[in-house]
């Protein structure tokens, strides 16, 4: 996704270093957390908060406007350390011992990985203030022998787009927020159409190896790291099967073309398209701007395999965590509290930006922005029951991509079978799990 969006899920490098001033204590728990910063003290405090992007993201100021509004004596200093290698430039920040950087944001799994490895990251067990059951089991899938070193505040998470005009149309019912993978595959075929340039696919699969592994670990029962994928297999031949009648665009086409998701979906090319929840405030805007002709559409809850609950989905994050070196720990905390918590979700919603906790006021803050479909099934699929992370935690994730997209390109442009594609990621995960 994008993707988690995407954009789990994700924030993200080069700057120098900043002296940060004010100090609080280092080891006082969430129970007392935020004394000197909630205006019950004249002491003036300094954050600085390491992130990216600044200018590009809309949800950074509301959040540090709405935080000092109640906090006068915070500051929060935003250091961006640009995105384009912002883990590595962080990591490279932090290696020094340095305690001039105080809230961490974390742009991806891998990232958050190994600044746990390298103690760079304050536990946060006792100083969250937040149920992390509001999270959907996020905080679950980044803790580490009982202890989470940082909080996710925004997470983007995989729905079905579809365009109510093709399915009028087709004289086809619209998709459902409860579709099972076999129900979704029939109704693709049965909104599919003609031929050419008029050729209507009932369904769309970007090239993101995720857009087809991730179905099959839906049913918890599964991960995309344990070096065994015999269970993607009917996964794949589902979807292969789209492919070769011609429900779905032909995957080799799309990658040598470099065909975008959202072209064919301005385009009122595809009926259906599975995709992350950050494309619902671009296709609004591209509807305003009228680049996107889709200007009838709606979303509903991600497709699952039988026996999997309805609303349960894939996902990235972007979490905060606080710097184990920090001398302002107290502070940070509190402000990681707040932005993690069910106030900084409100904040983040009002952004059309989508915060980790999803409950009654941020969907109807997100349904109710200008250009969000009006129909409820649209505004139910942005409840979610469970999030699994695309890329779970594991110290060798990158290298496992890499293996994993090979042999997904090799299925997917029929290189080789399916079965020879799944041995491949066997055999190539598990030489790297040793």
């Amino acid at each position: 996704m994008k993707k988690i969006a995407s954009g789990l899920m994700a924030c993200t490098l080069a700057a120098t270093m900043l002296v940060g001033c004010g100090s609080s204590s280092s080891s006082t728990p969430a129970s007392t957390a935020g004394s000197a910063s909630n205006g019950s003290t004249e002491e003036e405090i300094n954050l600085k908060w390491a992130l990216w992007d600044i200018d590009a993201t809309a949800y950074y100021q509301p959040l540090i406007d709405a935080y000092t509004a109640e906090h006068p004596n915070v500051n929060i200093e935003m250091v961006d350390l640009g995105s384009t290698d912002y883990q590595t430039v962080l990591a490279t920040q932090l290696s020094g011992g340095a305690d001039d950087l105080d809230i961490i944001t974390v742009k991806d799994i891998p990232g958050y990985s190994n600044l746990v490895n390298l103690g760079m990251l304050e536990p946060l067990n006792d100083w969250n203030t937040t149920d992390t059951s509001l999270y959907g089991g996020l905080v679950e899938q980044i803790t580490v022998d009982d202890t989470y070193y940082a909080l996710p505040f925004r997470q983007d998470f995989w729905v079905v787009f579809y365009n109510k005009d093709l399915f009028d149309k087709a004289g086809v019912a619209y998709p459902t927020n409860d579709m099972t993978l076999e129900e979704y595959d029939a109704l693709a075929r049965q909104v599919t159409s003609g031929e050419g340039a008029d050729k209507v696919y009932g369904c769309h699969y970007h090239t993101w190896r995720s857009a087809v592994q991730l179905f099959g670990i839906l049913d918890g029962e599964h991960t995309i790291v344990d070096g065994n994928y015999d269970f993607l297999k009917p996964y794949y031949e589902l979807i292969l099967a789209e492919q070769n009648d011609g429900i779905c665009q032909d995957y080799a086409t799309l990658k040598t073309s470099n065909i975008h998701y959202s072209g064919v979906f301005y385009n009122n090319q595809v009926a259906m398209e599975n995709m992350g929840s950050w494309f619902i405030a671009t296709q609004i805007e591209m509807v305003k701007s009228g680049e996107s002709q889709a200007t009838n559409w709606g979303i509903v809850k991600y497709p699952h395999p039988e026996g999997v609950e309805a609303g349960t989905t894939l996902g990235t994050i972007t979490s905060l965590g606080i710097n184990s070196k920090s001398s302002n720990k107290e502070a940070a905390a509190d402000f990681v509290n707040f932005v993690c918590g069910e106030e900084g979700a409100k904040v983040m919603a009002s952004t059309g930006s989508f915060p980790a906790i999803m409950n009654d006021e941020v969907v109807n803050t997100i349904a109710s922005m200008d250009g969000f479909p009006q129909d409820e099934n649209s505004k139910e699929a942005l409840y979610t029951v469970k999030t699994y992370l695309e890329m779970p935690m594991h110290e060798k994730s990158a290298d496992i991509e890499t293996v994993l997209n090979q042999a997904h390109d090799n299925i997917m442009t029929e290189n080789c079978t399916i079965d020879e594609g799944i041995q491949a990621m066997n055999e190539g995960v598990q030489a790297l799990l040793g």
